[in-house]
């Protein structure tokens, strides 16, 4: 219970990734809200889930990409929890194609749900979390934000876009004891990921040291070790989560 007391945010947690985190960050004491966008059945189905197993989780249903959204978002957080401890960007879409197919709407869309979203809710997590002097920001980028992938521009350019806003980030706020890192993922088992075939899938670990995808608790535990008084002294950091693969 490293995060016993702790008020977190989480945006995008309802499903793959997402998901992992609400639930470790939960596991390990924390109060989690959590945003979606689609279906509020999922969201109340996770809220019930998570009752029974003794944790406090709320959802609130919020377009990532919009700023007032954001707003009233970090609202009900601080109305809910108190106050806010722990913010987690993780929100993002993919409309992958290749860059002479890509229309400017698919590469805008992208941007605004990907990286506009993770400036959203960082500019407005700010002022409480300089109010109380503390806050553990950590956003998902992902290994292609580091080494590119082809038919992914859009993608690509939000979560490399995501590492430099981190660093940004860290070096404005690390006076007010405020830490902000990335994590970036590397092929995890998603619903994505679930779409691909046996032979995709075996180029993909060609690519892997460890020869094997990664699970979402993989990336969510190190989330939770970002979010602890374990990891006081980092920031400003991108830790790939990733079977070695961009070593």
């Amino acid at each position: 219970m490293i995060l016993n007391g702790k008020r977190a945010l989480v945006t995008g947690g309802t499903r793959g990734i997402g998901k992992s985190i609400v639930f470790e960050l939960a596991a390990n004491g924390a109060t989690v809200v959590f945003t979606y966008f689609s279906s509020d059945e999922i969201a109340r189905k996770l809220e019930e889930e998570s009752a029974a197993m003794g944790y406090k989780i709320f959802g609130f249903k919020a377009d990532a990409a919009s700023f007032e959204e954001a707003e009233k978002t970090i609202n009900f957080t601080l109305e809910k929890l108190g106050g806010l401890d722990i913010l987690v960007n993780n929100a993002g879409i993919t409309k992958d194609n290749l860059l002479l197919r890509m229309s400017p709407q698919d590469f805008d869309s992208v941007i605004s749900a990907n990286l506009k979203s993770v400036f959203n809710y960082t500019k407005l997590a700010l002022k409480p979390m300089m109010g109380q002097r503390y806050g553990r920001m950590i956003n998902i980028s992902s290994v292609v934000g580091i080494i590119g992938n082809a038919g992914q521009s859009n993608y690509v350019a939000s979560k490399a876009g995501v590492i430099g806003f981190t660093k940004s980030t860290a070096k404005e706020v690390a006076s007010r004891n405020i830490t902000c890192n990335a994590v970036a993922p590397g092929f995890i088992v998603t619903d994505m990921t679930g779409a691909l075939n046996d032979k995709q899938k075996e180029a993909i670990l060609t690519m892997v040291p460890l020869k094997r995808m990664g699970e979402g608790d993989d990336v969510a535990k190190t989330v939770v070790f970002l979010a602890s008084d374990a990891a006081s002294y980092i920031t400003g950091q991108v830790i790939a989560v990733d079977g070695g693969m961009t070593m």
